[in-house]
């Protein structure tokens, strides 16, 4: 999980107006640590590439996901995906604690979890009573660790993490088949269609290639797209190429051309007119504001 300084990525906490400027791709801190400061509650709002692990351990919280309330019957671990608009109401006795994780640790947690890496995208909250123990051990681990500076701190905040996920991604699965025993065609679909999204979208494949692969129309696959993701089979493609073209501006040192090749632009100009059309500014000006990441 280390970086070089150089390299170090910009990220914004919640209510904060300085950046998250840390060599580490996680951050740690208990859910009243920071909830107490605005008054146990923490407003609706969304971050592009970061994603939280809420593990509320005793209490009462409301959370709100992409603005749908639900009461959270604790114990339990909640997964708020990026991009996902999330808020929080909390009661002053709650006990717990929030984990952000950071893009690259995301992906390194994705290539983690192979076939079941689609968990880490869908905001769930999971009943924690079984694993309880478990999970408290697990996060006064990483609260214990990410404050102190031991030898060995970094691979043990990221072999607890690993555990962490792989705890949740047993959770996730045995919820998919005791919920959909038998899967839904159109998730089946929308599933092999975001794989090959996946795999694809450097190529700037059309929407019929995509659906013919899938034996689908093009319209049906459009219609999948809104029913799973609220957004069209090409907001989806778009949304992959500007999620990348972001994390290679802030990440690497590519130029704007090598970038736009990386893409499969057929010209620098087309890439930055389509950045800025989708970010609203250029991928120069993007690139020096590099905070933009977690608007």
């Amino acid at each position: 999980m280390s970086t070089h300084d150089a390299d170090i990525p910009f990220f914004k906490l919640y209510g904060e107006e300085g950046n998250w400027v840390t060599p580490d791709l996680i951050h740690c801190e208990t859910i009243a640590e920071r909830s107490r400061l605005h008054h146990w509650e923490i407003k609706p709002h969304r971050h592009t590439d970061l994603a939280h692990l809420l593990y509320c351990q005793t209490g009462t919280a409301v959370a709100s996901l992409d603005g749908t309330e639900q009461l959270l019957q604790t114990p339990c671990i909640l997964l708020a995906a990026p991009m996902c608009v999330h808020g929080f109401r909390f009661s002053e006795d709650i006990e717990g604690y929030v984990l952000t994780l950071a893009p690259p640790l995301l992906k390194q947690l994705a290539d983690l979890l192979g076939d079941h890496q689609s968990m880490l995208s869908q905001s769930h909250c999971y009943n924690a009573s079984e694993d309880k123990a478990f999970l408290d051990t697990l996060f006064v681990t990483l609260n214990r660790e990410y404050s102190g500076h031991e030898p060995g701190r970094e691979s043990l905040i990221e072999a607890t993490v690993n555990a962490l996920i792989i705890v949740l991604s047993r959770q996730a699965l045995a919820l998919a088949e005791k919920t959909s025993p038998t899967p839904d065609r159109g998730s089946q679909h929308f599933t092999k269609f975001s794989r090959l999204l996946e795999r694809e979208f450097r190529n700037h494949t059309p929407i019929e290639t995509y659906a013919h692969r899938l034996g689908i129309t093009a319209a049906h696959l459009n219609s999948l797209c809104r029913r799973f993701a609220q957004r069209t089979a090409l907001q989806l493609i778009h949304d992959r190429l500007l999620l990348e073209a972001k994390r290679n501006l802030i990440y690497t040192s590519m130029t704007i051309s090598q970038v736009s090749d990386s893409l499969g632009f057929s010209e620098p100009a087309y890439f930055t007119r389509f950045f800025k059309r989708l970010a609203s500014v250029s991928p120069k000006e993007f690139r020096q504001q590099p905070t933009a990441t977690a608007q």
